[in-house]
């Protein structure tokens, strides 16, 4: 969740260190602070708030180093203030250590330190890093880290720094992203790749367990046995813009009108003479007749987006699937074997919680199947197959353009699958690839005409409670326009199945309550209809979303946001667009930091 960047070379340190978690600024945003070695001395700069209040802090201070860390923090143990920021110092003052990640026995090991006279300061599970390295310091940090790796119990993405040895500092990493960059005369630690492109495009991906020892000149990997370990450069080919705003207001606008563009990436190179190809993914009819059932996993728009392909894969291949949320996945004890195929669905590849399930999953004999946006991820690398999304960087908080090429990738394997089974004709088959490589022109159609969404945002921002129903894939469509409401707007809203408004929710339904209906699913019109009057005759604003052909909708709703005529199955990709539009629309109308939500950070890599 955090951010971490580490710098050693010849340049001075501060400047680079602060830069790039600006570009980190989306993983943790409560407080912040570097430790820079500086005139023989360990030098800390920490504060609550956002990374300006840090550089604020620092106009006073002279910091020369060439050596240092940084962090910015989302909370997990200790409330954000000066004290709970990162970096840590231990009681000697020897050791500086940045962290992302749960110490999970960082309470046994606290009795233990306290035992030997340490003192602690903070609330924060990560100060009992620093008091442990130091206590089994004796002039090697490698060996004082590793052996404190074997006491901890949990997840982390460590940077540490020690008084004694300005020429180098060490990193390590278990469950949390870090990567290392490789420059001339300077070498970088990072949990994301924009934190230090614009230094190099050279990167060692550190796997779990994994330490790394780095001075100006030379890098050198180990395993928690000490051993060293060969590690092959990833050469990062995406353009340095891509991870800017290029002139919008926000990265959530930009990512939106990226929509387009990014759907093309992910659907065209995957359609060769008519037909898919899903990359290297070997998926024969033999194989499919040995899969029983499938699981779909992931976590909150990831969730969603697998919920479409509950809906899907079941109508069109006709092969039972399961719709898991990761973080109750292993713990109900699932009942997945090597009959099953199991698709992870995650934009960072590196969300805690799913890539346990898949780990799970994958022990219990599973083929996995990822759908993924960050090459060489950890998702990626554990999986026996992978079908990216090309989304490019999405710093926003709020996932948009990621969902919708998760949509495009779900579809481009149901119809595989269904047409593999003999349950989806030739004809058919065609027709829906078809479709499915007209659906970027779709969504540009939509956020061509964004202003009419933007103007309804602007009457109805003062809105308490708003909720979103749904048949079909529009109730997966609901799931996701009401989170997204909530993550930015900060705006009560729930999603329900329109079938279930008489079994309670009606109750909530007042004079001047807004709900938003999402109709993209012929079959499910007339229903949509029969609700909207519900809700109407009870003094309900409706806005319904769909497609230019359904007039009678505008009979019955207050406003329609219309969608080109695009088949129901696959309508989802862009009936999406509208809900993300109308809850960027309701933060801006309300002052919220849309970028940056209260409480969020962009991949959650605890549990």
């Amino acid at each position: 969740m955090c951010g971490i960047v580490g710098y050693i070379g010849d340049k001075k340190a501060t400047p680079i260190l602060i830069n790039g978690l600006k570009k980190l600024e989306y993983r943790g945003y409560d407080s912040a602070g570097v430790a820079i070695f500086n005139h023989d001395d360990l030098k800390v700069v920490k504060c609550k708030g956002r990374l300006a209040a840090l550089e604020d802090k620092m106009r006073n201070e002279t910091l020369e180093g060439v050596l240092g860390i940084g962090h910015t923090r989302w909370a997990t143990h200790g409330e954000p203030n000066d004290v709970n920021s990162h970096p840590h110092i231990s009681h000697s003052g020897k050791i500086a250590v940045v962290h992302n990640g749960i110490i999970e026995n960082y309470m046994r090991l606290k009795d233990f330190l306290e035992s030997k006279g340490y003192e602690f300061k903070s609330e924060t599970d990560t100060e009992v890093v620093a008091h442990l390295v130091d206590y089994n310091y004796n002039g090697d940090l490698l060996q004082a880290v590793i052996t404190s790796l074997n006491d901890l119990e949990g997840s982390y993405a460590l940077g540490v720094i020690c008084k004694d040895m300005p020429e180098q500092f060490v990193a390590a990493r278990k469950d949390s992203p870090l990567i290392v960059g490789l420059g001339k005369g300077e070498n970088f630690i990072a949990s994301d790749i924009p934190a230090i492109l614009e230094h190099t495009r050279d990167i060692y991906i550190l796997e779990d367990k994994e330490i790394v020892v780095l001075t100006k000149d030379e890098v050198k990997v180990f395993d928690i046995y000490g051993v060293e370990v060969k590690k092959e450069i990833f050469r990062v080919n995406w353009d340095v813009t891509a991870a800017e705003k290029s002139g919008y207001e926000h990265f959530m606008m930009k990512e939106m009108m990226e929509e387009p563009k990014v759907l093309r990436d992910t659907i065209n190179p995957r359609i060769k003479d008519g037909k898919i190809l899903l990359d290297n993914i070997k998926i024969t009819a033999e194989d499919l007749n040995k899969i029983d059932k499938i699981y779909i996993i992931g976590c909150g728009t990831a969730y969603h987006a697998g919920v479409v392909g509950k809906y899907t894969i079941e109508k069109l291949a006709r092969i039972p699937v399961e719709i898991d949320i990761a973080s109750e996945f292993r713990y109900r004890e699932p009942m997945v074997n090597e009959r099953n195929l199991v698709i992870i669905i995650s934009q960072s590849g590196e969300t805690l919680d799913t890539l346990v399930a898949l780990k799970e999953s994958k022990k219990r004999g599973a083929r996995i199947l990822s759908i993924v946006n960050v090459v060489g991820s950890s998702i990626a690398r554990e999986s026996h197959d992978v079908l990216y999304t090309w989304a490019g960087p999405e710093i926003a908080v709020a996932s948009t353009k990621a969902y919708n090429t998760q949509l495009a990738a779900i579809y481009l394997v149901a119809f595989e699958l269904a047409y593999k089974k003999g349950n989806l004709s030739e004809e058919a088959y065609f027709k829906a690839i078809e479709e499915l490589k007209n659906i970027p022109s779709g969504v540009e159609s939509v956020l061509a005409n964004k202003e009419e969404i933007q103007k309804f945002a602007a009457q109805h921002y003062n809105a308490k409670s708003i909720f979103f129903i749904g048949r079909g894939l529009d109730y997966a469509l609901s799931m996701e326009g009401s989170l997204k409401l909530k993550e930015i707007s900060y705006v009560h809203s729930e999603a329900y199945a329109g079938g279930e408004l008489k079994h309670g929710t009606i109750a909530l339904i007042e004079e001047g309550t807004l709900v938003i209906c999402p109709m993209t699913q012929d079959y499910l019109l007339d229903k949509m209809i029969s609700n909207i009057k519900e809700v109407k005759a009870r003094g309900a604003i409706v806005m319904a979303i769909t497609q230019e052909k359904n007039k009678e909708v505008g009979k019955v709703a207050d406003v329609v946001v219309s969608i080109p005529d695009i088949d129901s199955k696959i309508a989802p990709i862009v009936a999406v667009t509208p809900l993300q539009l109308f809850a960027y629309y309701m933060a801006i109308q309300k002052g919220c930091d849309v970028d940056k939500p209260r409480n969020l950070a962009k991949s959650v890599t605890v549990e």
